[in-house]
């Protein structure tokens, strides 16, 4: 099993066209067209990424032990997910992926492949 970490979040999310990393309360997050799609909260543990508030629930029901959110996010449009419980590169590349297309303009978005990070 491949052990994932924040450094594996950081490669692929840069990966990305126009994507920049900066730094927000103390910790990286990353951005497309001025948008954020991903988060790094300070134990590194996990990430943050978009996620439609409607499709949440029934991810976090899924699979509870890889997704939540914490109190203080409840209304916002992000999920965490914890690093550990991923099953490879792959699932981290669809997750970020994802994220990256809901905060990238429509045209950029369309250009991106849905492979992974291969």
């Amino acid at each position: 099993m491949t052990v994932l970490d924040a450094d594996d979040v950081r490669r692929i999310a840069l990966s990305f066209p126009q994507t920049v990393e900066k730094e927000r309360w103390h910790h990286p997050t990353f951005d497309v067209a001025g948008r954020m799609f991903v988060t790094i909260p300070d134990d590194q543990t996990s990430f943050a990424v978009r996620c439609p508030r409607h499709e949440r629930g029934e991810l976090i029901a899924a699979e509870p032990h890889k997704f939540w959110v914490p109190p203080h996010e409840a209304g916002s449009g992000w999920v965490r997910a914890r690093l550990d419980a991923l099953e490879d590169l792959d699932e981290l590349y669809d997750i970020l992926v994802d994220s990256w297309r809901q905060a990238a303009p429509e045209d950029l978005a369309a250009h991106l492949s849905s492979r992974g990070p291969r």
